[in-house]
């Protein structure tokens, strides 16, 4: 590759970047998501300190964090859909800066108790039920239409590189300090996307026309209902999410059980899951049209072969090696379906549509939980990756099998899907 080829491929990696309110988006959200996933590990660290190490527990907060998902985001969906995203955005984050903030001040004191953890894991997952529909629909107004593949792939890159940066500092933390600190640096880190909100230029973004009709979670997905592209990919992602995207959950357990190590070296393999993930991340940003279904379902076999045998690994060290390569499986599908659905909606239903994505991605995570604390609790640590990974492999080439080409994008949707080089 010669040096102008690879300036070429650097700056159309990030194009994204030249629009100002995406800079000041990404530079909070690095904080933020960096102190997100700080107190994902301590919060987990905490729990296996309280209950001696119980699957179960673990899995309850998981659940109780992600029930709210569930049950809320598509009214999530219909709030982003119908007010100002950006002030959405901004609330969420407030609140969910003060929820870390109580926590982590008992944790300090030594005064936090199991149930504390589980109400401040379903107060995140109610905040989350509003920022997540709003977060993915606000990236299209801050970038338009054409530079939305970069935009969101780009959003993946920094979410990465805070999953990368976040547990291997938290791990850090949680031995030189406790899990108290962890919580409260999380809690400071919602300033920075709060300070990079407040700060956007709201003229400069690109807002659809707003109706009188207020927007209403059956029209949405009534909208979902003409169009079966949609509604396979969501079935896909589904399955994947609620049996295969088990992996923050089998990790801690992994980590303690099967691998008996200490804090660090548990950062250490959600760090190498991430930098998978980056790696995906960044080679997603050079995308410019909607992936294809094959493509979607191709990327979901390859994740649940390597999850799959991840389960296998005899020792930490291939564990590590096995998780890089897993990471970035399960986000190039991840990403890959999150286009194909994002690039073939009509935008003035795309708060509802992406809630409901949402809803399946994140929103399947107590079932999950649960069928992954059982497994566990029954047939060891391991058996979260066997069988998620395998239930992953079978709907993927499932899918797979009966991909047919693209149905032609309607007209008046390619027009807003087309990528442009124009400045936004």
């Amino acid at each position: 590759m010669t040096r102008g080829t690879g300036r070429h491929l650097l700056a159309t990696s990030l194009r994204s970047l030249k629009v100002r309110n995406f800079r000041l988006f990404v530079v909070g959200q690095i904080a933020s998501a960096t102190g997100t996933w700080m107190m994902a590990v301590a919060q987990d660290w905490l729990v296996l300190e309280l209950t001696g190490d119980s699957g179960g527990a673990l899995a309850t907060v998981t659940a109780l964090q992600f029930t709210p998902v569930l049950l809320l985001t598509l009214y999530g969906g219909r709030l982003a859909d119908r007010y100002d995203k950006r002030a959405l955005l901004t609330g969420a984050n407030i609140a969910s800066g003060v929820f870390a903030l109580v926590l982590g001040l008992l944790v300090t004191a030594d005064a936090a108790r199991l149930w504390h953890v589980y109400v401040a894991a379903a107060a995140l997952g109610m905040a989350n039920a509003v920022e997540v529909p709003a977060r993915l629909s606000f990236i299209t107004e801050l970038v338009g239409p054409g530079l939305l593949p970069n935009a969101s792939a780009l959003s993946g890159a920094y979410f990465n590189i805070a999953r990368v940066l976040g547990p291997s500092l938290a791990g850090l933390l949680i031995q030189w300090s406790g899990t108290g600190t962890v919580m409260l640096f999380n809690a400071v880190s919602y300033t920075a996307t709060v300070a990079g909100l407040r700060a956007m230029r709201p003229a400069e973004l690109h807002r659809a026309p707003r109706t009188d009709t207020p927007a209403r979670v059956i029209e949405g997905l009534a909208h979902l209902r003409t169009r079966p592209d949609l509604l396979t990919t969501l079935a896909l992602v589904a399955v994947v999410a609620l049996f295969g995207l088990n992996l923050p959950l089998t990790l801690p357990l992994m980590a303690r059980v099967v691998f008996h190590t200490e804090a660090a070296s548990f950062g250490l393999l959600t760090a190498a899951l991430a930098g998978g993930s980056l790696l995906a991340a960044l080679g997603g940003t050079l995308r410019r049209t909607r992936p294809s279904a094959r493509l979607v379902a191709a990327w979901g076999c390859v994740f649940g072969a390597l999850e799959l045998i991840t389960g296998w690994a005899p020792n930490l060290p291939v564990a590590l090696a096995l998780l890089v390569p897993t990471g970035f499986a399960s986000l190039y599908f991840v990403q890959a379906a999150n286009h194909r659905i994002q690039l073939g909606g009509d935008p003035a239903h795309r708060g509802r549509v992406m809630a409901l994505y949402t809803v399946i991605l994140q929103g399947s995570t107590p079932l999950g939980a649960l069928f992954v604390g059982a497994a566990t609790h029954t047939l060891g640590a391991r058996s979260g990756l066997w069988a998620g990974g395998l239930v992953a492999l079978l709907a993927a080439l499932v899918a797979l099998a009966g991909a047919r080409a693209d149905a032609p994008v309607p007209a008046a949707e390619e027009e807003r899907v087309r990528p442009t080089g124009s400045r936004p």
